[in-house]
């Protein structure tokens, strides 16, 4: 009897997570999905192999993960924070031992149904642990810069590795997302501008230590015509298409460029300019507009938090998701030089799809346990 009341008693909670859900912010999270799918869809000549059905079977179980994270009491995860980080910082070092090498770059772990990124998952958990550690702590002793070590540890690490893969779209999302997390916690202001200095005197360094195609990619970002058919490439071709689409676009499957293949890698990084072509600058405005509404919202649910940690944990997955947008954007536009960032929920890809929606049920997470009392103990009790 007592076993069956208690069950009773989780049903009704399970119930009440799942109707206090923000189904508000999901719609939205959906809303770009389907532009994806249908600009894969597009990408393929109109078929829905190989991109857009395996992009849909992903975004199905990312769902499935979203939801399942956003109704775990939030006291597990500030438990788990710092174990989740470990595993994650693990398989960063796995991948150095045994990743798959592809396009010249190792980042994988074949791990069978799904080709694992393990620096996409880092992004998500180390936004998970740098909430924890801060939860832990009051305003004053983040002001002590003793205090600051452990967690510039925490980012430079992991960055560090990913670096080395190499990979420094993800190391660049590492870096910017994990210093806007030290700003959001309150650290001083002369630390950061400290920090700043410190990176703009180590990049001459730096240089010497970039492999060759990465300085290329700089020398063509700053003349993409000194190799038009070389390093240029992409962004001379992706300028053109972004061009072409003019102010409402060539249709719906009407891309010149992407479909006489002018257009390179047009279902992953340059996925946007394959849109902005076919939907011109009232569909680029428009997808940019969702990718604002999202963060927007992510924004609203962390202030409404009434704990450190949810604050810190919703706004480090929305900033994690703006950097991943503005990155890419900028890039395919020519702002900043060509790297592997994908475009969010947009790009086909299985890692980046998974960490988002996982990122995303953190962000609803917070949303339902916005009035829960946490305490600074490891325990979260």
């Amino acid at each position: 009897m007592a076993r069956a009341t208690e069950q009773l008693r989780l049903d009704h909670r399970l119930i009440e997570r799942v109707f206090h859900l923000n189904w508000g912010f999901i719609f939205l999270v959906c809303l770009p999905v389907a532009v994806g799918i249908a600009t894969l869809y597009s990408a393929a000549g109109g078929s829905f192999d190989p991109w857009a059905s395996r992009q849909l079977m992903r975004f199905g179980l990312g769902a499935v993960l979203m939801f399942i994270v956003a109704l775990v009491d939030i006291k597990f995860w500030l438990r788990m924070a710092y174990i989740i980080y470990a595993i994650a910082f693990v398989l960063l070092l796995a991948v150095e031992i045994m990743g798959d090498i592809a396009m010249g770059a190792q980042r994988w772990i074949d791990v069978g149904f799904v080709q694992l990124q393990p620096s996409e998952l880092m992004k998500i958990a180390f936004v998970l642990a740098l909430a924890r550690y801060f939860h832990g702590l009051p305003i004053e002793e983040i002001r002590r810069p003793v205090r600051l070590i452990l967690p510039i540890g925490m980012i430079a690490l992991p960055a560090g590795l990913v670096l080395k893969q190499p990979d420094l779209g993800t190391a660049a999302l590492l870096s910017f997302g994990g210093a806007t997390m030290l700003i959001l916690a309150g650290i001083p202001l002369w630390i950061l501008g400290l920090g700043f200095a410190l990176v703009l005197g180590a990049m001459p360094i730096a240089w010497q230590f970039l492999h060759d195609y990465q300085r290329q990619r700089v020398f063509s970002f700053l003349d993409p015509e000194s190799d038009p058919l070389g390093t240029g490439y992409h962004i001379l071709q992706s300028k053109i298409a972004l061009g072409s689409g003019g102010l409402t676009g060539k249709g719906y499957m009407q891309g010149s460029q992407s479909y006489l293949n002018f257009l390179p890698e047009k279902q992953t990084d340059f996925i946007f300019t394959m849109l902005a072509e076919e939907f011109g600058l009232v569909g680029s405005v428009g997808l940019l507009g969702l990718y604002i509404l999202i963060i927007g919202a992510g924004l609203i649910i962390a202030l409404r938090s009434r704990h450190q940690f949810g604050r810190l944990l919703a706004m480090g997955v929305a900033s994690t998701f703006f950097f991943y947008a503005f990155i890419n954007v900028a890039m395919v536009t020519g702002l900043v030089p060509v790297v592997g960032v994908p475009l969010p929920l947009i790009s086909y890809g299985g890692s980046a799809m998974l960490t988002l929606m996982v990122g995303f049920g953190l962000i609803l997470n917070v949303h339902i346990f916005r009035e829960a009392q946490l305490s600074r103990r490891a325990d979260g009790a």
